[in-house]
């Protein structure tokens, strides 16, 4: 079955970096998109990158220029680089095979929290 177990995450002050990997099982990775979202304590979510199998990333204009997302094949694996993070990237965030970008939330990972500070 699809497994994807997330690990990163944590505090941090503005201005600073985090990253995030999520190992991924279950399924041929290296041919489906993947993405992250996150979700903040409003419950409000946000898709925030994505990259398809060929290798192409999308971001949303909240992040973009300052996250990375990409992918190793070979591990099965997933990464997500935050810099220069901001108070409003705190959040639970998220790991998911498919869209997060176009709201497709499923199936994801167990989730992190990010808090920026």
């Amino acid at each position: 079955h699809v497994q994807l177990v997330e690990s990163g995450g944590g505090s941090v002050q503005a201005g600073g970096s985090l990253g995030l990997s999520c190992a991924v099982s279950g399924y041929t990775f290296s041919s489906e998109c993947m993405g992250w979202f996150r979700e903040n304590a409003k419950m409000e979510r946000e898709g925030l990158a994505t990259i398809d199998s060929d290798g192409i990333t999308r971001y949303a204009d909240s992040v973009k220029g300052r996250f990375a997302i990409t992918k190793d094949n070979a591990k099965n694996t997933l990464y997500l680089q935050m810099n220069n993070l901001k108070t409003e990237d705190t959040a639970m965030y998220y790991c998911a095979k498919g869209r997060p970008l176009d709201k497709a939330w499923l199936p994801r990972s167990q989730g992190t929290q990010v808090t920026v500070s």
